[in-house]
């Protein structure tokens, strides 16, 4: 009878371990599924066409459930997954019958937002926004401030942060900061009669006060054709 009574008492405190564990489990489930529609509904709200970043959804619950709801929602076609911790709210255009994308300039400056971070485009991919190149880059170099590390978009594009100067990050004007390392890109003397055409083109668009700030900050060579574009 002793024996009948552990045995009953080893089966039941079993049972109950196993009935509390279940019971945790399904507790964690449901706590997942709140988060994942809190952080929807919160998106929602938001519009399409925007890119989240997991670690500002804190607030909803830990790294990890939210991390699960995230993954549960790129699961059921929500959101797309750009990168580790990246997603994007997806718009849909009627014209393209397609969900359309972010540039990669537009992913890396919504990295940059997030991490307090200033960056500048450089190399092929300054040349392909001047249009001087066709080529598109499967590596967009940005200078940075912050910390360098590359950032795989979709498996495919890579946005690579480089470690500048502070002297690199003080350029004002867009198309300068374009004309500047396309130039560099490009080498001195290299340039071709149209592609200096296009790069006065561009800089007609920019203030002259802006381009002569701008030349001071650039080495020579390229100075004298951020100043002579003004001279015209």
């Amino acid at each position: 009878m002793l024996v009948n009574s552990i045995i009953f008492c080893t089966f039941a405190a079993k049972f109950v371990t196993k009935y509390y564990l279940f019971c945790d489990r399904i507790k964690d489930i449901n706590m997942i599924y709140s988060i994942e529609e809190h952080i929807f509904k919160y998106i929602i709200k938001r519009g399409r066409g925007k890119i989240y970043f997991g670690n500002k959804f804190s607030a909803f619950g830990s790294n990890d459930a939210v991390r699960q709801a995230f993954s549960r929602l790129c699961r059921k076609g929500n959101l797309i997954r750009l990168s580790a911790g990246i997603y994007l709210y997806p718009r849909f255009s009627k014209l393209l019958d397609a969900y359309v994308h972010p540039s990669i300039e537009e992913i890396a400056e919504e990295i940059a937002k997030n991490e307090k971070i200033r960056i500048i485009p450089t190399g092929l991919y300054a040349l392909n926004k001047l249009g001087l190149s066709t080529q598109v880059p499967m590596r967009v170099i940005f200078l940075t401030d912050g910390t360098p590390r590359s950032i795989k978009i979709k498996g495919k594009v890579a946005i690579i942060f480089q470690k500048t100067v502070p002297k690199y990050l003080s350029f004002k004007g867009k198309a300068t900061t374009l004309v500047i390392f396309a130039l560099k890109e490009i080498g001195n003397g290299n340039a071709t009669t149209e592609e200096l055409s296009r790069i006065n083109e561009v800089l007609s668009y920019e203030r002259p006060e802006i381009i002569r700030h701008d030349a001071v900050l650039a080495p020579s060579w390229i100075s004298d054709i951020l100043l002579k574009s003004i001279e015209k």
